[in-house]
């Protein structure tokens, strides 16, 4: 359907083009995969109100299992959000109190629902959104010892990296509380396999350790044969990964990071990630992917992956009339138009470029401000003759438009959004002038 070359040659195939698949616990989901039917969780942490682009990878490949005739479960952490996972982590979390836990729930549910079919018309593969607060709030704990503490030696767990790395560690280790995640992470598994069939989950490499010891868990509770597969990691340039306490995480919700924003960090993508990025994040054909590489190879500054990647998922993420709107403020840094900006995209185009204030009255009638001297306050020119020096040799602009005349006076006609004017020195030095 949208990776039609994925379709043809099977999902195993698919995944395995696009860099999905980091670990399995069996080699036999390859062939689980490509024959459809099966049901697959992935779970997210509802630390904060909303996802990131590393979540995004595990919503994606969601959508690649329902595509492929599966059914998918994304799982809200509501009960292990109350614990807290110690993945990835170098100290203790600080735990949610109920309040804050349920405004998180509610933040990331509708990020959940975007990307999945949830419509009844999907049949067997229509989406389902749990919670697994619906078992862990009332379960016993006397029977989850008996249950699953009993299939799971102490051995076993101090072995997995989160432990391990925390028990190493100078300083206060890990508590009991953190330490029983992964036993809650393997009931979440087999609630799920009982009640609806599940036999796959899905999550980062961070994860090994908790999804292998679920599939094990479940195999020796029920005697069913069930299966782990796990994803890279999305790094930052020194290797860290993304999460929500993090600096740099690209936030799902428009009210943290801004479409435009959005839109950008994946246009800036460099060319070494651009193609895994592809992969990860797009529905692409592999052919298309392939023409996208060759394009970077041969003629790196067109940056025609980079743009189609921007486009595909901050449509995907945020729909078409946003990314429309982020395209053309995104055009006004290239010399776009700028006028059709409103006030707050405006803002945002501009927000990493310097500003400064001019009296309102300087652009009013019988105003003084021109554009020598308004390249001078700004301080894109140290002099009112290197200014017109500037202009003549046309590396002057005024809102995106070459100023020929050194004498050019500034009125309110000038002013963008009522308020601003943009003036820019050669191809990308920039300031923005706000008339107060």
């Amino acid at each position: 359907m949208l990776w039609q070359a994925g379709l043809v040659r099977g999902l195993a195939h698919d995944l395995g083009f696009r860099g999905l698949i980091h670990q399995v616990t069996d080699q036999a989901l390859f062939g689980r995969l490509d024959a459809g039917g099966m049901t697959a969780y992935a779970g997210f942490d509802p630390s904060a109100a909303s996802l990131h682009h590393g979540n995004l990878l595990q919503l994606c490949t969601l959508r690649r299992l329902q595509l492929a005739g599966h059914r998918p479960i994304a799982l809200a952490g509501g009960g292990t959000g109350f614990i807290g996972d110690p993945s990835g982590r170098s100290a203790e979390r600080n735990l949610l109190d109920p309040d804050q836990l349920a405004a998180n729930l509610e933040g990331i549910r509708s990020q959940l629902t975007r990307l999945l079919d949830f419509d009844p018309s999907a049949g067997a593969s229509r989406a389902l959104l749990l919670d697994n607060a619906a078992w862990l709030s009332s379960l016993s704990l006397v029977d989850f010892l008996r249950g699953v503490g009993k299939r799971v030696t102490v051995n076993q767990m101090v072995k997995r990296e989160s432990v391990r790395s925390r028990l190493e560690r100078d300083g206060d280790g890990i508590s009991f509380t953190e330490f029983s995640y992964m036993l809650l992470q393997a009931y979440d598994f087999l609630r799920l396999h009982l009640d609806h069939g599940c036999d796959l989950q899905i999550g980062g490499s961070d994860q090994w350790g908790n999804i292998a010891l679920g599939a094990e868990v479940v195999g020796k509770m029920t005697g069913d044969r069930v299966y782990g597969l796990t994803t890279p990691l999305i790094t930052r340039s020194d290797g860290t990964k993304y999460g929500k306490s993090q600096d740099g995480a690209v936030w799902l919700d428009p009210a943290r990071t801004s479409p435009y924003r959005f839109y950008q960090f994946f246009l800036n993508v460099d060319d070494r990630s651009v193609g895994r990025y592809l992969r990860f994040y797009t529905f692409f054909s592999h052919e298309e992917i392939a023409a996208l590489d060759a394009e970077t190879e041969a003629h790196p500054e067109r940056r025609s992956a980079q743009r189609a990647l921007a486009r595909a998922v901050c449509e995907l993420v945020h729909g078409t009339a946003e990314t429309d709107r982020v395209e053309r403020a995104s055009a006004a840094l290239f010399g776009g138009e700028l006028r059709a900006l409103d006030e707050g995209t405006l803002l945002e185009v501009f927000e990493d470029a310097p500003s400064s204030v001019v009296p309102r009255s300087l652009v009013e009638p019988g105003g003084s401000l021109d554009v020598v001297g308004a390249l001078v306050r700004s301080g894109l020119c140290g002099s009112l003759s290197e200014a017109r020096r500037l202009v003549e040799m046309g590396g002057a602009y005024l809102n995106n438009r070459r100023v020929e005349d050194p004498g050019r006076a500034i009125g309110q006609d000038d002013l963008l959004a009522g308020r601003y004017l943009v003036l820019r020195k050669g191809r990308r030095d920039y300031h923005l002038l706000r008339a107060e």
